[in-house]
């Protein structure tokens, strides 16, 4: 077994894609960024994405994105896996970004497809190619069409495979067929984690390792239940839980990510109300949709 196979067994189960908590003038809230990764690792979350899209990458700078990122790897201190946001459109800072995960001590990058380029599937492969190479360390492919444009064909997710660091993919395609297909490809050489909340249970059941999750946020305890049970082949039981909380998965996209779980965590007494325009904080009308799923949720 090498290095990277022993990473790879490392990735399973509820996976929160953090937020990145803020003051209400915008700046990162250190205090309570420590106080969510503490509470998301004593309510049982396998592991935790730092400065991934939930984290609002897109809006933080260079220094603050690196920061972030050493600020998880010391307040986690080995408890769970800690997997670095590191894409970018732009090579050469993903591998600036990717460097420094490793120099801090994160387990994973995790790389979103170049987006606004519009790279061809040739420039998707050279760009993470690119990257796999500079730095040695386990790296997980992202593929999100719907906020990059660009979809990373399974022809290049399969080429990709052949990379020895590069060790899982994050499907939020929210395709189950094309999920299916993804695992018959590649799963006997990546980890195909979902990144789909609606689909990931159904995506596990058909052999995707675990879920990178925007409603963990918020439910972590009956997240990390879910997927522990999918796992162990449980699948009546993780229905069972998923039923009282599905309706998250949707209401938490009402506006756009992580609007609506930015203020659900408000809600809950957990952040304040800091976010950094473009965004801005949830309209009225859709924190009635957020307090209705939170009470129904038995969250507030």
């Amino acid at each position: 077994m090498t290095a990277y196979d022993h990473k790879q067994t490392m990735l399973k189960g509820s996976i929160t894609a953090l937020i990145t908590p803020m003051t209400a003038d915008g700046a990162v809230d250190y205090e309570a960024l420590g106080k969510l990764i503490d509470w998301q690792i004593e309510s049982g979350t396998h592991a935790l994405v730092a400065v991934g899209t939930t984290g609002e990458s897109a809006t933080l700078s260079m220094k603050e994105h690196g920061d972030v990122i050493e600020f998880f790897v010391k307040r986690v201190a080995g408890r769970v896996p800690v997997i670095a946001g590191t894409g970018a459109n732009n090579t050469a800072e993903a591998i600036e970004l990717t460097a420094h995960a490793k120099a801090v001590g994160a387990d994973f990058a995790l790389l979103v497809v170049p987006y606004y380029n519009k790279p061809t599937q040739e420039g998707i492969y050279q760009h993470y190619k690119a990257v796999a190479e500079a730095v040695d360390m386990p790296q997980i492919l992202y593929n999100v069409p719907g906020r990059t444009v660009v979809d990373m064909s399974e022809e290049t997710v399969a080429r990709l495979a052949d990379i020895p660091n590069i060790v899982a993919i994050k499907d939020a395609t929210g395709n189950l067929e094309r999920g299916k297909s993804l695992i018959e490809r590649v799963g006997d050489r990546l980890v195909v984690l979902s990144g789909d909340d609606p689909t990931a249970l159904e995506l596990v059941k058909l052999g995707a390792k675990g879920n990178i999750s925007v409603t963990s946020n918020i439910a972590p305890n009956a997240m990390s239940q879910i997927f522990s049970l999918a796992l162990a082949g449980k699948f009546d039981e993780a229905d069972l839980i998923n039923e009282g909380i599905c309706h998250l998965h949707k209401d938490l996209f009402c506006e756009s990510s992580p609007q609506p779980v930015k203020y659900a965590l408000h809600k809950m007494d957990k952040i304040d109300t800091g976010i950094r325009l473009p965004l801005v904080w949830l309209s009225k009308s859709s924190q009635v949709i957020i307090d209705n799923a939170l009470q129904k949720a038995n969250l507030i």
